[in-house]
């Protein structure tokens, strides 16, 4: 029989910081609560803990910052996704997969989500915390689209967008739809399929700057699909693994284009 696998030093680690540092953001929320944010000090924060204040200061360099405790995680997961990206799916798509790890991080806890939305309402210097926050994630996508631009797809689709302007604008775009969900479902109590309403969101950014990147491959390659007409002949190139419909699709377009 074989012996029960033990976590990592490195997992225990990791879960034991994460731990701390909600139980750090929950005792801060109570306080800035009770008390307002401007009379919470980082000492009353701490012993509402139970730790030291240098303990508070090796999880956040401010009081505002416990507010947030899990974008840093939240954002290495976002970039896990990107990383992870099937061969064939298109990047936009690959960024709104990116973008839904934040969704999933308010959903895990809705009224504490809630509450938290609340108070960085009141507070400008919370506002300007979480937009902060959300400005990592728009330069992450965004150099993650800008490497994966594709110059002939991008010609095809008469887009007047010059490449980083496209990848930043997307980028935006995605970042933007989500936040607009997530603050109509944190005004509503944090109840309902939030999830269905961000892919509903997300299916309008896909029409509206869906084109002008390739598949998840190196920018410059040729794209799965390509057709062409040569007389009255339609000729379609595309690689014995490109995806059926993004072949259709391709031929779809050759004969619009040129019918």
């Amino acid at each position: 029989m074989s012996e029960p696998v033990k976590p990592s030093r490195t997992s225990a680690a990791s879960s034991q910081r994460l731990r701390m540092r909600r139980e750090l953001a929950a005792a801060a929320m109570e306080l800035f609560a009770t008390k307002g944010y401007e009379a919470t000090t980082v000492d009353e924060i701490a012993a509402t803990a139970g730790v030291a204040r240098r303990t508070f200061f090796r999880h956040y360099r401010s009081k505002e910052e416990a507010i947030f405790p899990d974008h840093d995680d939240t954002l290495v997961r976002a970039q896990a996704v990107l990383d992870a990206a099937p061969a064939h799916e298109n990047p936009l798509d690959t960024v709104c997969r990116g973008i839904k790890e934040v969704m999933k991080m308010y959903a895990s806890s809705p009224q504490g989500s809630v509450e938290r939305y609340k108070l960085t309402r009141e507070v400008p210097a919370l506002r300007e915390r979480e937009i902060a926050s959300v400005a990592r994630y728009e330069r992450l996508f965004t150099r993650y689209l800008l490497g994966h631009f594709d110059e002939a797809a991008h010609r095809e689709a008469g887009s007047d967008f010059d490449e980083p302007l496209l990848a930043e604008v997307a980028a935006s775009a995605v970042v933007t739809a989500h936040n607009h969900v997530l603050r109509r479902w944190l005004r509503g109590g944090g109840v309902g399929d939030v999830e269905a309403q961000l892919d509903q969101a997300f299916a309008i950014v896909r029409r509206t700057f869906g084109t002008g990147f390739g598949a998840n491959r190196p920018a410059g390659e040729r794209s799965a699909a390509s057709a062409s007409r040569e007389g009255e002949v339609l000729v379609t190139v595309a690689r014995t693994d490109a995806p059926l419909d993004e072949i259709m699709r391709t031929i779809e377009q050759a004969i619009h284009r040129d019918g």
